[in-house]
């Protein structure tokens, strides 16, 4: 078949798709987001079937471009749309957005607090399989739900029609997502080989952290979709929880690589990425 058929085909078959994911509900939407999210944490840790360690180059350059997506995101995304709601509503728009931003964040870090507090409890105790798993549970809960909870926000966000929500960068923030995501997989099955375990219960313990992402996905869009009074607070709340993140985890460990400069400049890259995104298609 000549190359132009085929690749005639690639797109039609493209859009196909496209046109059924958008067809489909919110809440069906964000089950996808989040099962993709958790897709690439899978591949993330699943790179322990094939190397024993990955360049930190590549992921750190991976951390700084989602960082930069989620920094962009957390406005035009998040913060912007909810201040415009929250004053459609005659609400006090600083107020309700500000304590939503400060929520986000106040939870994440209590969130690391009991993490903490978990981690000396057993600093002293011998490493084994229930400690491990412990440690994985309570980041699952203290991470990975705001994150679903994120995409969720924004999914049925686009559907009620929201400025500046849209199916698009939906799309986008949740593919920031799933490429921060990608580390965060490999960080834990990789060193749970180091320590003496399987490759296949490394992959497991490590797929296993991002699992709570879809369902927390479809609790936020249905949350938005059935209390649309409480928009303004998700979406500002969701923000808080993004910047929480990107401040205290995404850009720290991606500066810890010699080459600094190029991991910042892939910061910069993509905020512009989703700035764009959000301004041309919102």
């Amino acid at each position: 078949m000549p190359s132009h058929f085929y690749n005639l085909g690639i797109t039609y078959s493209g859009d196909i798709m496209f046109n059924f994911f958008m067809d489909l509900s919110p809440v069906m939407q964000a089950l996808i987001a989040g099962l993709f999210t958790w897709g690439v944490t899978m591949l993330g840790a699943s790179v322990v079937f094939f190397f024993k360690n990955i360049k930190k180059n590549i992921m750190d350059s991976l951390l700084g471009f989602s960082g930069g997506v989620m920094i962009a995101a957390s406005f035009w995304s998040l913060l912007n749309p909810a201040i415009e709601i929250a004053n459609e509503l005659k609400m006090i728009s600083w107020l309700i957005v500000g304590c939503g931003f400060l929520g986000g964040g106040i939870l994440l870090f209590l969130g690391d607090k009991l993490y903490n507090f978990i981690s000396r409890k057993n600093e002293n105790l011998k490493c084994n399989y229930s400690k491990r798993v412990l440690m994985l549970l309570s980041s699952i809960t203290l991470h990975n739900i705001p994150e679903g909870l994120i995409i969720g926000v924004v999914f049925g966000s686009a559907a009620c029609g929201i400025d500046n929500a849209t199916l698009i960068s939906a799309i986008t923030l949740t593919i920031g997502i799933g490429l921060q995501n990608f580390p965060e997989g490999s960080a834990v099955s990789l060193p749970l080989y180091r320590d003496g375990y399987s490759k296949f219960k490394a992959f497991f313990l490590g797929q296993l952290s991002a699992i709570v992402e879809p369902i927390s996905a479809v609790v936020g869009a249905l949350l938005v979709m059935r209390v649309q009074a409480l928009l303004p607070f998700l979406l500002s709340f969701a923000a808080g929880a993004m910047i929480y993140v990107v401040v205290c985890e995404l850009i720290p460990e991606s500066q810890t690589n010699n080459n600094k400069n190029l991991i910042t400049l892939c910061t910069l890259i993509g905020f512009i990425i989703m700035m764009i995104l959000d301004i041309s298609l919102g």
